[in-house]
């Protein structure tokens, strides 16, 4: 066995491991420490694996049963900066709370061994090549996050969480009898045993599956992975969750969990398109909830008064983005894949600010967070810049990648396509404008408790707004490779 495949699966063992250690772990702050460690040390496992298919290459082990690509290996490393800016951030936000008795060592090291199943649940679905594995790792994603939400058992976030819990086990549901019929489609190809599941099997007979049940198979896959990622009219458990959790869950959320559900829809968009002939019918689709998506952002963004309730619906927003990049098919793949990187840069960020002022006022509430950046001038930054970069203010990155969806729709034709993704887009970048200004620069209303913000927590704010601010100004080289390859496998070209 060489490096690389003992790497693929240092990528699942060691969160494995990591969950362990927490459990043993006898302080908060040891905790802390093990999930850094942890989280670092899968990230440098991932970083070589990402290396290993940088040129096109495919990795696969474990009978074939996990693979690394292009599409994969994009995703894993977006995953590992998600879980290393979150992990870094943990401390600052659970120091006080440790402090002041809210933040137990029981409930540290619940907390630690959930953290480290999300992050082995969500690789699972990156790596698996077989499709049935990829779905019980966005089952296992629904039921260990579900107690994150509630690390602080609350009526409000228990309520969240049985939403979240019970709407997205539904989606669940639609999925596996997805997963199922896609399976059925091959039936007639005489595949041994479970390579009927394997996606690479699949791939290479997709034009010999059945189209009638490949299209109800992608309408529950739709359906069901769609609910997972937040995406309209599908989405209502997205607002609960989000304003319940932490602040670090809250960007573990809307910065990967999402993205990863989007990701299985990505799975399956060749298998359907060489299905039905290349008609375009199941990107059509995709487009479709994207549209729905931004607008029923749109309107709902206009009336929240809470912050964190503002970010989650904006997440809709983004995920619908990048649907109707997917659904553009061609140029519009590469901006929906690199608007992916950048909706997972700054949302991070804003949940952090978001979470460290809500402990400073004691709410979320964006008219008692007026004139915040006064108050709290770091986490005020942080907040206004990743606001500013969320609804995709020049140069940063976000308004790179809506710039080139845009370009992809007028390229095809697509005027229709085009107008309401410009009004929607519009109409959030006019609302939340206007929260982020009354909350830097309004009159105060509220006295918050004194700010803390450490070293490496400006460092990372630095580093965050800065590589927005680079990817806006210039696309290098080796990502637009790589988004390159990842983009040829979403379309189903060689």
């Amino acid at each position: 066995m060489t490096l690389v495949p003992i790497l693929l699966l240092s990528v699942l063992l060691l969160p494995a491991a990591g969950a362990a250690v927490c459990l043993l772990c006898p302080s908060v702050r040891a905790v802390l420490w093990a999930v850094r460690a942890g989280v670092v040390l899968t990230a440098v496992a991932a970083l070589g694996c990402v290396w290993a298919v940088h040129d096109g290459l495919v990795v696969e082990t474990a009978w074939s049963w996990l693979r690394l690509d292009a599409l994969s290996a994009y995703h894993l490393a977006v995953m590992m900066l998600v879980f290393t800016l979150s992990s870094l951030y943990l401390p600052g936000y659970f120091g006080a709370e440790a402090q002041s008795g809210h933040f137990t060592g029981p409930n540290a090291r619940r907390f630690g061994a959930l953290w480290f199943g999300a992050l082995a649940a969500m690789g699972l679905v990156l790596l698996s090549n077989n499709i049935g594995i990829m779905w019980v790792g966005i089952e296992a994603t629904t039921l260990v996050t579900a107690f994150l939400i509630c690390i602080h058992r609350t009526p409000a976030s228990l309520e969240a969480m049985w939403k979240y819990l019970i709407i997205c086990s539904v989606g669940v549901a639609f999925a596996f009898m997805g997963t199922l019929l896609a399976g059925a489609a091959a039936e007639h190809l005489r595949l041994e045993g479970a390579q009927m599941l394997l996606w690479s099997h699949l791939r290479e007979n997709a034009s010999r599956l059945d189209p009638a049940l490949m299209k109800v198979a992608f309408l529950f896959l739709l359906v069901g992975y769609g609910t997972k990622a937040g995406l309209a009219p599908m989405h209502s458990w997205l607002p609960d969750a989000h304003s319940q959790a932490p602040g670090p869950v809250s960007a573990l959320f809307s910065g990967f969990m999402l993205n990863a559900s989007l990701y299985c829809i990505m799975r399956y968009l060749p298998l359907v398109e060489a299905a039905t002939g290349g008609t375009g019918w199941g990107p059509r689709l995709v487009l479709l909830l994207g549209l729905v998506s931004i607008v029923v952002a749109a309107v709902f963004i206009l009336f929240q008064t809470d912050l964190k309730r503002l970010l989650a619906y904006s997440s809709v927003e983004h995920m619908g983005i990048i649907a109707v990049g997917l659904g553009l098919g061609g140029p519009g793949i590469l901006a929906a894949l690199f608007h992916t990187l950048n909706h997972s840069l700054c949302k991070p960020l804003a949940f952090f600010a978001a979470g460290r002022l809500g402990q400073m006022y004691g709410t979320h509430d964006t008219a008692r967070l007026s004139g915040c950046m006064r108050a709290a001038p770091v986490w005020g930054r942080a907040l206004f810049g990743s606001l500013l970069a969320v609804i995709g203010v020049a140069p940063f990155a976000v308004f790179m990648s809506e710039f080139m969806v845009l370009r992809a729709a007028a390229r095809s034709g697509a005027w229709w396509t085009l107008g309401i993704f410009l009004i929607g887009v519009g109409v959030v970048f006019i609302g939340v404008l206007r929260q982020a200004i009354n909350m830097a620069w309004g009159e105060p209303v509220a006295v918050p408790k004194q700010e803390q913000a450490s070293p490496s927590d400006r460092v990372m704010i630095v580093a965050v707004l800065g590589a927005l601010l680079v990817l806006g100004l210039w696309f290098p080289d080796a990502l637009a490779g790589m988004l390159g390859q990842a983009s040829k496998i979403v379309e189903g070209t060689p």
